[in-house]
């Protein structure tokens, strides 16, 4: 027999659903095993009865959790608890979207917190403005309550970042990221993440420039276009083969290459730099040098990193693995060609090395790819000099005093105005209750 729970006040009639009461029972601190064998006893309870009021259901569940559990957790429990239907935040042009702790937990980590980090301070700041009953908050509020949180929770350092990282999103500056390295070195999945880590939608392949490039080039006109970066060499005229090493050889055919593709790289960067559009450019033609094609005057901030497989073995293995999941791609042929590919590796680190540019070892990809986070931030930092008050304006100087003297829970109602939040206390869900 289903049964079913009425609520008097909103006139509701819903099925009991034991996975709501677990919920609950949760939120109120129970550990999950015991809120499961709890909801299973009221199930159990419930099993001859077709029909049971919201308050009925709420003292069952009370009579159960009294004979072992603290008034502590039963208060927690049976007090109604402030839940607006959802949270909107206020963005700087006056549009609402509802708070999402999956952006919001993205936000953070995009300003270089850990991930780990970044999921705990989203709950928090989640639960203690569901607990204030704040249903309005704007995108300045909820920043600088975030700072404060970081500061307060995490440190200086990770308060910081995301101050920079606020800034810099404010700004309107576009952020230009260059991600070179040589085949294998995880180009393209490394760009695929940071993209959506850093909400960039413009990635550009110099892998695809090049494609492009063949299609209006014929071979017999220019074979060395035609060609792998690794093996590009051995379309020019070179005279002199036997008094060179492999290494010198792979360096000039992939030079050669890298200048013919260096127009069209360009190309891409300043129309990103034109429409203010931040983009990555991935590819091993995205070389150190194109960071000088862009004017300091155009106030885009542009970063370069370059990707390294440091073990041979692990890059052979790699390469193993492209040629199984991309039949168009031979492993046998990357075998056969990797002291070539091994030698561009080596010549693209030193030119990093050269432009003293960050190398970033990708063993472990979310390493990696925190590396990277990290290196962006630092970057951004250099141009950033502000506090506060500069990122998040009046919100900031009005609260300023208090800041000082409160936690940053007790600022969620000093930095929202009392219009803004909402008296709407709901008591919990009607079919667990």
């Amino acid at each position: 027999m289903k049964t079913f729970v009425t609520n008097k006040q909103d006139k509701s009639r819903v099925p009991f659903l034991r996975g709501i009461l677990i919920r609950n029972l949760g939120e109120a601190g129970l550990p999950f095993e015991e809120a499961y064998e709890l909801a299973g006893e009221v199930r159990d309870e419930l099993a001859d009865i077709s029909e049971i009021s919201s308050q009925e259901l709420e003292e069952l569940v009370i009579s159960l959790l009294r004979r072992k559990y603290s008034d502590e957790l039963i208060e927690r429990y049976s007090s109604p608890v402030a839940v607006p239907e959802k949270i909107g935040v206020i963005s700087l042009g006056g549009e609402i979207s509802a708070f999402s702790r999956g952006r919001h937990q993205r936000y953070l980590q995009s300003s270089a917190v850990m991930a780990e980090d970044a999921e705990k301070i989203t709950l928090m700041i989640y639960n203690q403005l569901v607990m204030a009953g704040v249903h309005r908050i704007s995108t300045s509020q909820l920043g600088y309550l975030t700072y404060l949180c970081l500061l307060q929770e995490i440190g200086k350092s990770a308060a910081r970042q995301y101050l920079v990282w606020s800034e810099f999103q404010r700004s309107g500056r576009p952020l230009i990221l260059l991600i070179c390295g040589a085949v294998g070195s995880g180009k393209s999945s490394i760009a695929t993440e940071i993209g959506h880590r850093l909400e960039i939608v413009r990635t550009q392949s110099t892998d695809m420039l090049r494609e492009v490039m063949r299609s209006m080039i014929p071979r017999r006109l220019m074979p060395v276009l035609h060609t792998s970066s690794f093996d590009a060499w051995e379309t020019l005229p070179i005279q002199d083969l036997d008094e060179r090493s492999l290494e010198h050889l792979v360096a000039e055919g992939y030079r050669s290459q890298a200048e013919l593709l260096a127009l069209a790289c360009e190309a891409v960067i300043q129309r990103a730099v034109r429409e203010t559009t931040p983009l990555i450019l991935e590819g091993v033609h995205a070389q150190p040098d194109l960071v000088n094609t862009v004017s300091e005057k155009s106030g885009a901030i542009v970063v370069h990193v370059t990707l390294a497989v440091m073990r041979a073995e692990e890059l052979k293995n790699r390469l193993t693995g492209r040629g199984l999941h991309e039949p168009r791609r031979k492993a046998n042929r990357y075998l056969k060609k990797f002291p070539s590919i091994w030698a561009l590796q080596t010549y693209v680190l030193g030119e990093a090395e050269r432009c003293d540019t960050p190398i970033i070892p990708n063993d472990d990809k979310e390493a990696a790819i925190n590396q990277l986070v990290h290196t962006v931030n630092r970057e951004l930092a250099r141009s950033f000099d502000g506090s506060p008050a500069d990122v998040f304006g009046k919100v900031v100087n009005g609260a300023k005093k208090a800041a000082s003297q409160r936690t940053w829970q007790e600022m969620v109602t000093r930095l929202v105005p009392s219009e803004d939040i909402g008296p709407q206390s709901v008591t919990k869900a009607a079919s667990s209750r």
